[in-house]
């Protein structure tokens, strides 16, 4: 007589549990490093921007903010580490590449064409896009620009001009905004106008923006978040909301 078996019920699997998928940063830095010839500026710099969020780096001259930005943009070699936009690796393009991936750069000092008229000026941000007319919605963002737009660059006051430079950055239609010092030598009421053009643009268009800066009041004004850097390296990061002004302070006195 054979022996008896018990049947084991089938087993009953949980379905899986569902994850939101996180939404892919507009920037991601990845254990970045850079270096001057044999000098390395950038220390191993990891942080994300998401889409939409405008994140301000700050820090004392010298610390390596124009550093970052200029890596970014690919006019300072990577040593080692990445740099993905919108989830593709670009840190072995060339500048201009990087521009048509959707990165766009508004140096220090602005470096407008100050022979060129405004209108021709924004058009040199057109090349990656094919078109050839300024945007009328450019335009509409800066009333002054359409004014002059038959005026060199050289003659506008210097919040003009950055609101030149930063037109002609949006003309290649960018996913992400690299603004380095935007508010110097500009007088307070006129860095108090950029911080609501910033926001406006980041709200009407959904652009990520990354400003360098040093002034504390603009960065709290514009930024949803605050990176500190010293001597190249990430020291302090925080939301605007639970911002620690004082230590963020002592990092940028002298």
């Amino acid at each position: 007589m054979g022996s008896l078996q018990t049947a084991h019920p089938p087993e009953i699997q949980a379905p899986p549990l569902a994850v939101a998928p996180s939404a892919t940063p507009a920037l991601a830095v990845d254990d970045l490093h850079a270096a001057y010839g044999q000098s390395e500026v950038l220390h191993g710099l990891t942080f994300s921007v998401a889409p939409g969020e405008i994140v301000a780096v700050m820090g004392r001259n010298g610390m390596g903010k124009t550093t970052l930005m200029k890596t970014l943009m690919g006019l300072v070699p990577v040593k080692a580490g990445a740099i993905r936009v919108g989830g593709e690796d670009v840190s072995g393009l060339k500048s201009h590449r990087r521009v048509a991936k959707g990165l766009a750069y508004v140096p220090q000092g602005r470096m407008i064409f100050s022979t060129m008229t405004v209108q021709e000026n924004i058009e040199t941000g057109l090349t990656v896009t094919g078109a050839r007319a300024v945007p009328p919605d450019l335009y509409a963002m800066f009333p002054v620009l359409l004014e002059m737009k038959g005026r060199r660059g050289g003659n506008l006051s210097g919040g003009q001009q950055q609101q030149l430079a930063i037109a002609r950055a949006l003309a290649s239609g960018p996913k992400v905004l690299l603004l380095d010092e935007p508010t110097e030598g500009i007088q307070p009421s006129i860095i108090r106008e950029m911080g609501r053009t910033l926001k406006t643009i980041r709200d009407e268009r959904g652009l990520s923006i990354i400003v360098s800066e040093q002034v504390l009041s603009f960065a709290l004004d514009v930024a949803d978040r605050v990176i500190v850097l010293e001597n190249g390296a990430i020291v302090h990061e925080a939301p605007r909301d639970g911002i620690d002004e004082a230590a963020v302070a002592r990092f940028l006195s002298v």
